[in-house]
């Protein structure tokens, strides 16, 4: 599908029926698969044969939603997980190990700066965060012997900070590591980091992919563009013998797939987060709307931005769509069709007229999720950014009174008619 547009992708990729087929992808809703002899079956446990024998390893239903987001990004090959968190986690997990040294964007989403922060940590991988805006010069600073790639959010949550992805390429390729890019918010519709230098693609699919906040899910995309071989000493859980597949190396077995089939066949086979048959079904639904969405989403986020911009109550709004916003510039060169529907913003008198004005709200509701069809606020530093101290949030640019507005798809007049009366409360 790789000459057609991205809307095509987005309806047609992935699932390609034969005759007498169902038009319609189903659910593989199978633990197992069967096989006539049990050397068909060791083929497979080997690495020598394609094909499915266990879910947790690979599902039809499964393999075909990871195509059609690979093809939407760009890439070669893709694999699901059961969250984004998974699928970040795994990334890094894949090419890391104790002993070895991660660098990160400081303006990240809480739960992935904690998992870096913190929890990497126990397994013996250390991370150094970075301001986004760092200089080449600056970034190169943060780099060690050690050093095995360089991680950024494409449109950082909440902070909405657009990143310089060929910055951040150029940073990681002097260096001979790949850079790994969480695309959750923009998506593959807006941006296209692989275009762009990016090697590897992650993305919480919970989000505006699934569209509708019914399942969680994460996926994977591998470029194919990063020369794992050229870096053998940097890299050796793809460059040398795997003991547990009798021996085989990833790089020579299965070229530019190797990262991806190392990821599917050690990590989900020995840690496990796969995505459920009926999850990655239900995704493949929103993906199939999701270049509809997305441009509403942005048509309605510049409305509302633009009325909170001339709110006398708003103390400042972040939204790249306005043309006064730092990272303008940037998102009209990397996502020259919109940025996304969220919006951060502050009001005048800090942190408890924030809290106070979201108590207000009806049509919008306050809850954890973001990015779905349905418009949604969240005061980070209260709920998912609680566990960073004040300096980390500072770094991570989430201000105490910053609320991060999520607009979805209603229209923008009645969004801002709640937005009016929650403001003439407080």
């Amino acid at each position: 599908m790789s000459n057609y547009q991205i809307e095509t992708k987005c309806v047609q990729s992935g699932w390609h029926p034969k005759k007498g087929e169902p038009r319609i992808l189903p659910i593989y809703q199978s633990t197992t698969f069967k096989y006539d002899t049990s050397d068909q079956m060791g083929r497979l446990f080997d690495l020598e044969d394609n094909g499915y024998f266990y879910t947790r390893l690979q599902n039809p239903t499964n393999d075909t939603v990871a195509q059609k987001i690979c093809d939407m990004e760009g890439g070669v090959a893709a694999m699901l997980t059961s969250s984004g968190q998974a699928a970040n986690y795994y990334a890094v997990f894949n090419i890391c190990e104790a002993g070895d040294h991660m660098i990160c964007s400081s303006a990240v989403y809480g739960g992935t700066f904690n998992l870096f922060q913190a929890t990497v940590k126990k397994q013996g991988i250390s991370c150094t965060f970075v301001d986004p805006d760092a200089s080449l010069e600056e970034l190169a600073a943060a780099f060690q012997p050690n050093t095995k790639l360089l991680f950024a959010e494409t449109l950082a949550n909440p902070a909405l900070v657009v990143l310089d992805i060929e910055k951040f390429a150029e940073a990681a390729h002097s260096h001979g590591v790949p850079l790994i890019v969480d695309n959750t918010f923009p998506t593959p519709v807006n941006c296209r980091p692989i275009a762009w230098g990016a090697d590897i693609v992650t993305h919480s699919t919970t989000k505006y992919m699934d569209g509708h906040a019914m399942c969680v899910g994460g996926c994977i995309v591998d470029s194919g563009n990063f020369d794992w071989d050229q870096h053998k000493d940097k890299f050796p859980g793809l460059t040398s013998p795997d003991p547990t597949y009798h021996g085989i190396i990833y790089t020579e077995k299965f070229g530019k797939g190797a990262y991806i089939t190392k990821a599917t066949a050690q990590v989900m086979r020995d840690l496990g987060s796969i995505q459920s048959p009926q999850n990655a079904f239900l995704l493949n639904v929103g993906l199939e709307t999701l270049h509809l969405r997305m441009a509403r989403h942005c048509e309605n986020a510049q409305k509302v931005a633009e009325y909170l911009d001339a709110h006398e109550k708003v103390a400042w709004v972040n939204y790249a769509g306005l043309a006064h916003n730092k990272y303008h510039a940037l998102a009209e060169k990397y996502m020259p069709h919109g940025t996304c529907g969220v919006i951060s913003f502050g009001l005048k008198g800090g942190r408890d007229v924030s809290v106070g004005f979201m108590d207000k709200l009806n049509l919008i509701a306050i809850v954890t999720h973001v990015a779905d069809a349905r418009t949604c606020v969240l005061h980070p530093a209260s709920h998912t950014h609680r566990q960073m101290t004040d300096e980390q949030l500072k770094e991570a640019g989430v201000a105490p009174d910053l609320i991060r507005l999520s607009i979805g798809i209603e229209h923008a007049d009645d969004i801002i008619a709640d937005l009016e009366q929650a403001m003439e409360a407080v």
